[in-house]
């Protein structure tokens, strides 16, 4: 078994209606101005407004920023220093989906340290600490409020930048799924697919150790029952429950476990191309898996895809999934989800041409999450995976 080192170090408030906590919660970090740093949709569903009444309630004067969008690049985050500069905050709350947590989390490395977000690609860059942060999660993808890491764009590259620092981990995560009721369809199926990639990726990865599966395989559970019910019946509150636990479970075991080639292969469509993550992600995902699970049954590892698979509810004792059967059976059910989800599932139906699969493969080998796939990759792999995904 793996040696690990594990220390949460946030606290999870789960419930219906918890965001009206966020006033108490901050008062008890003992902090008199916040900034919060949420994207312009969630001031549109009125969570923004939500969250501030609440900490206005507890005493705490308030601030807002806004300039940044999807994928937060390192402009967005100069922008957001400059704000802080300005409001001098000593708490901050990022609330949205994973661009709204990055981006909080990106503010804090470089207006408590200084210097540039540049600075802090990579591990454990932090000089110094960093503010308290609360992260209210609005949608069940990326698991940021579990992490430690944020997820950043060069401004001019578009490559995406890792920072991730202990000291960068939320004090205070708030999960509650009612906030989850306003996403619109394609962002619960684009951060769904993210979510369900999480748990699958990082159930195999060369850092797996006996917690981050633990994680890994709770998440697959809660996230693969409930996926296609909140795609249906957007209203169940069950089962947006269990997508956010099971979002934030895979997010723990990210912060455990790492991922792998998937998010390798698929952060150079988002560069390139501007493919949604949870697209671009979805789209390698199933090849990555029959991959992977080719090797890992030749070198006795089959268990770790069909732990998986066996886990699920609907799988009796009579009907147990074998491990060489696993990896295909998971990729079908990957594919059946982005069948449900109405996601392309090959490059031509996103019009990238074929001729730049070379380019793309060269790419995917520069990605840090590619290194801790359990398959070792290098160029001839990268480009057999995007052949798979050429056409339909």
């Amino acid at each position: 078994m793996q040696p690990f080192d594990f220390q949460s170090r946030t606290r999870f408030v789960f419930g219906g209606g918890s965001i009206e906590r966020v006033g108490e919660l901050a008062a008890e970090l003992r902090s008199a101005c916040v900034l919060v740093v949420s994207d312009r949709g969630i001031m549109e569903a009125g969570h923004d407004a939500a969250a501030i009444k609440s900490l206005q309630d507890a005493g705490l004067r308030v601030e807002s920023f806004h300039d940044f969008a999807e994928n937060p690049t390192s402009a967005m985050v100069d922008a957001g220093v400059r704000k802080a500069a300005e409001v001098k905050p000593d708490l901050l709350v990022g609330l949205g989906g994973g661009s709204s947590m990055d981006c909080c989390k990106g503010i804090n490395f470089v207006y408590s340290c200084g210097g540039r977000i540049h600075d802090y690609h990579g591990v454990g860059k932090a000089t110094c600490d960093l503010l308290p942060m609360i992260a209210i999660p609005t949608t069940s993808g990326t698991g940021s409020e579990a992490q430690s890491f944020a997820l950043i764009s060069d401004a001019e590259t578009h490559v995406k930048m890792p920072c991730g620092d202990p000291r960068a981990a939320c004090r205070i995560a708030i999960l509650d799924p009612q906030l989850t009721l306003t996403q619109p369809h394609q962002v619960t199926a684009l951060t769904g697919i993210d979510a369900l990639s999480h748990a699958i990726e990082t159930q195999v990865t060369l850092r797996r150790n006996a917690i981050s599966t633990t994680y890994s395989r709770r998440a697959f559970g809660l996230l693969a029952n409930s996926f296609s019910r909140v795609l249906s019946e957007p209203n169940d509150l069950d089962a947006r429950s269990e997508m956010q636990l099971g979002a934030c479970f895979a997010g723990m075991a990210i912060e455990n476990s790492m991922l792998g080639a998937a998010h390798a292969t698929a952060n150079p469509l988002t560069a390139r191309y501007n493919i949604t993550h949870g697209q671009a992600v979805g789209l390698m995902l199933p090849a990555v898996v029959r991959l992977n699970g080719s090797i890992l049954n030749q070198e006795g590892h089959g268990a770790w895809y069909s732990d998986l698979v066996n886990d699920l509810d609907q799988n009796s004792s009579t009907t147990r999934v074998s491990h060489s059967d696993a990896p295909q059976h998971l990729a079908a059910m990957i594919e059946t989800w982005l069948d449900q989800a109405g996601l392309a599932q090959s490059l031509d139906q996103l019009q990238i041409p074929r001729s730049d699969i070379e380019s793309l493969s060269q790419d995917a080998m520069t990605q840090w999450t590619g290194t801790f796939n359990p398959v070792p990759l290098d160029v001839d792999r990268c480009r057999g995976l995007y052949e798979s995904v050429a056409k339909d």
